[in-house]
């Protein structure tokens, strides 16, 4: 299986791995093809899929905050079972990430995450693929060491309409175990700056925004 980093929306290997995100994610959750030429070229935003025999099986896209010395995870698709795409992905993935962190004098703190909370959201199917059933998509951000934030979570549409977005949780990776809270300043700063290329905010993610900046730190809780 390769690990093949996409800069460019003519690439053949972006066509189908847009194409697999729509099949997989829900429509409020997929940014318009077009729209997708700038985050591409911007050379802090890692767009990998894996490809196997030719054809793109998985995908994903991540960002590396220097300043924060956080990372962001914004997706990964599982195209196929049995193939072990996902561990392939997370162990491509993470290493690129202590590459880059390396890079700037760092040691990676953590890596932030959203994920669907079954319990509450149970209408997506997520294209059949059972790797991708939200059950199974948190019991595996679990099992690598992902706890949920303690906060009422919301997130910005990305049809960029103002809608807002529920049924989530805001998770991270803290590197040291020992780690059992978040400043709440870095989680505000971090949520700021990842949602500013979407101008249209609903008020339920001000109002989240608000609510943290009025704390100190935020629990780390299981999933």
């Amino acid at each position: 299986m390769e690990y093949i980093r996409i800069t460019d929306i003519t690439d053949p290997l972006f066509v189908q791995m847009h194409r697999l995100m729509q099949q997989i994610f829900p429509k409020e959750e997929v940014l318009a093809f077009d729209l997708w030429k700038e985050p591409l070229a911007d050379p802090g935003i890692r767009v990998y899929v894996a490809v196997h025999e030719g054809k793109v099986v998985g995908a994903t896209e991540y960002r590396y905050y220097p300043d924060f010395n956080v990372a962001m995870t914004d997706f990964t698709i599982i195209g196929q079972a049995g193939l072990g795409i996902g561990r392939f992905l997370a162990q491509k993935r993470q290493e690129d990430l202590f590459a880059l962190a390396k890079a700037s004098n760092n040691k990676l703190f953590g890596v932030f995450a959203e994920v669907y909370d079954p319990y509450r959201v149970e209408k997506f199917e997520f294209g059949g693929i059972k790797p991708m059933d939200p059950f199974v998509r948190r019991e595996v951000l679990s099992h690598l060491g992902y706890k949920r934030i303690n906060i009422d979570y919301v997130h910005p549409s990305w049809k960029n309409d103002g809608e807002a977005v529920t049924g989530l949780d805001l998770c991270f990776l803290p590197y040291d175990e020992a780690t059992v809270s978040i400043s709440a300043e870095l989680v505000a700063k971090f949520l700021k700056r990842y949602y500013a290329v979407l101008p249209n905010k609903p008020q339920a993610w001000y109002d989240m925004i608000s609510k943290i900046e009025k704390q100190d730190v935020l629990a780390l809780l299981p999933l």
